[in-house]
């Protein structure tokens, strides 16, 4: 029996609209039309123009006769085409999916047919590639894709033209009035991403308006965004749709300072030259910038906001963070809840706090989100939660709106992902008693020596704080007597030399006999396009790798 709030009291056109993030780039462009909302080399584009153009892009996609749930595929930098295609291709209905720059023509090929893409757009850096990949989709499934250049004047390579038009060209013969319209039910997919996985094909990860909305909201308040940041793009618009902050600083009318590479000095000089305020990135993003040389930071604005996902911070990243006066926020997440989803959040007690301690706590990967329900740490098996002690290991597991559709075409992965009612990360932690989380180490990343489990993780944060350590990586070495030791693989800071017996001797000092590595290897690391370190390739490694006598 329904109570007395529920008599006649029912959803309508005027109580109650679908969530979406296309809302953020209308009132944006309604209310600060002559502010700056892209900077790309000598462009500069206001909220009014980058609205017209979005619009534009999603006229004439209808024109090409593409309607709701058809794929748009999309192979770009961080250039004003990728902010655009955001806006313009939900406009329609249909769905965005941004391909991994970095990716083979093979994985290209199949994630054209796996999402039935109709068209793609493409920059002329990415045009061998492409080419290859569209002539190898095509053989597979035959049909005709729309392919579209999306030329840049910032690039100086040789291009080829794939397509029968530019981009330029295909907007100019869309309406720059065009009426879109919000989606009928907020549960539609709005994109597609495929996961980098390391054994078979890719999952499609499908969002929907309702999560990329409220994810673009929360980082708003993760950060305390305020109106207008000026907001530089080093981390890929293609990775989970850059964390979804395309939407976010359209929501806060910020500017979108596109950069087509990731270098130290592009970074610094627009950090000078524009005022920046808030950028993401990978560890590795943040290391470049810790390690480059004192002369090209001069000058850069304090008080730079950063957000770093992937590993967690070391104290020494940390450090070089404070010195250069940035303030650092450390997030976590996966494809599957698009992007961050987690934050440690900081408390003001920490700062009183040495270095390493506050490290040990940022290193955390913290709470939820304020819009997603929920995140914790269960028993994979009982569903029921590990107790809070900070000792006691199981899964990640995340619910709430912040949450992927599920994968597209594969409905067994979908179920055991979201079995017993929560996404199951595959990310192995503890809770600790004030109730923030910590990753102990991937499901697959855990060694087991002797019957003693050996957390990875715990091990690369000693390494890493070895002053020679730029990049540290740690995984399972087969070992006739225990079965298996850990064998770490280490990129050396330029101008430092150290030898394995001196990373033992390091290690002796702040681990258990057991966990410390057995071989050392030095090189740089396999990473993935978005910094993350491969180490499916390093336990190929693992095997030939020499052993010291610890």
């Amino acid at each position: 029996m329904s109570g007395i709030y529920e008599q006649g009291l029912q959803k309508n056109a005027a109580n109650h609209a679908p969530l979406s993030p296309l809302s953020f780039i209308e009132r944006s462009a309604t209310i600060y039309p002559e502010r700056l909302a892209i900077i790309h080399g000598a462009l500069r584009q206001t909220w009014a123009q980058t609205y017209a153009r979005c619009r534009r892009l999603a006229s004439a996609l209808q024109k090409a006769g593409i309607g709701v749930g058809d794929t748009v595929a999309v192979m770009l930098p961080n250039t004003p085409p990728m902010v655009e295609a955001h806006f313009g291709v939900p406009m329609v209905g249909a769905v965005l999916n941004s391909l991994n720059t970095r990716l083979d023509p093979e994985a290209i090929a199949f994630m054209l047919n796996h999402g039935e893409a109709k068209v793609v757009i493409v920059d002329p850096e990415f045009a061998p590639v492409m080419k290859k990949a569209l002539a190898m989709a095509l053989a597979e499934m035959p049909r005709k894709i729309l392919v579209i250049d999306a030329l840049d004047d910032l690039f100086t390579g040789d291009s080829e033209s794939l397509g029968s038009q530019s981009y330029e060209q295909f907007l100019a013969g869309g309406d720059p009035e065009f009426v879109w319209r919000m989606p009928s039910d907020e549960w539609v997919a709005i994109c597609l991403n495929y996961t980098s996985g390391t054994t078979g094909n890719p999952k499609g990860v499908v969002y929907h308006h309702r999560g990329a909305a409220i994810n673009a909201i929360s980082n708003i308040l993760e950060w305390d965004m305020p109106k207008h940041p000026v907001y530089l793009w080093t981390l890929p618009m293609f990775h989970c749709n850059g964390w979804c902050f395309p939407w976010t600083v359209a929501a806060r009318a910020g500017i979108n300072v596109c950069l087509r590479r990731v270098e130290a000095k592009a970074i610094f000089d627009a950090m000078r030259d524009y005022g920046v305020t808030h950028y993401c990135g990978a560890p590795i993003v943040q290391s470049l910038l810790i390690n480059a040389p004192d002369e090209m930071k001069e000058g850069v604005p304090a008080g730079i906001k950063t957000m770093v996902a992937g590993a967690a911070p070391p104290a020494a990243m940390i450090e070089g963070m404070e010195k250069m006066g940035f303030d650092l926020t450390h997030v976590y997440g996966l494809t599957e809840v698009y992007g961050p989803a987690a934050v440690c959040v900081k408390h003001e007690d920490w700062d009183s706090l040495d270095i390493g301690e506050r490290a040990r706590l940022n290193a955390r990967q913290g709470v939820r989100y304020h819009l997603q329900a929920a995140v914790s740490v269960l028993d994979p098996h009982t569903m029921q939660a590990v107790p809070a002690d900070g000792e006691t290991m199981g899964e990640i597991m995340f619910k709430g709106n912040i949450t992927m559709k599920g994968y597209l075409k594969n409905e067994k992965a979908t179920q055991e992902a979201f079995a017993g009612g929560w996404f199951h990360s595959g990310d192995l932690a503890v809770m600790y008693p004030d109730g923030y989380v910590k990753i102990k180490d991937r499901s697959k990343d855990i060694i087991i020596s002797g019957g003693e489990n050996i957390s990875s993780i715990e091990v690369e944060d000693v390494l890493y704080r070895h002053p020679a350590v730029l990049a540290a990586a740690v995984v399972a070495k087969p070992d006739p007597k225990w079965g298996e030791t850990p064998c770490a693989f280490l990129e050396i800071k330029p101008g430092s030399t150290v030898s394995p017996e001196e990373i033992v001797a390091h290690c002796k000092q702040h681990l258990a006999g057991f966990k410390v590595p057995r071989a050392v290897v030095f090189g740089e690391l396999p990473k993935t396009s978005t910094g993350k370190i491969q180490k499916f390739e390093l336990r190929k490694r693992a095997g030939s790798a020499t052993a010291i006598d610890v």
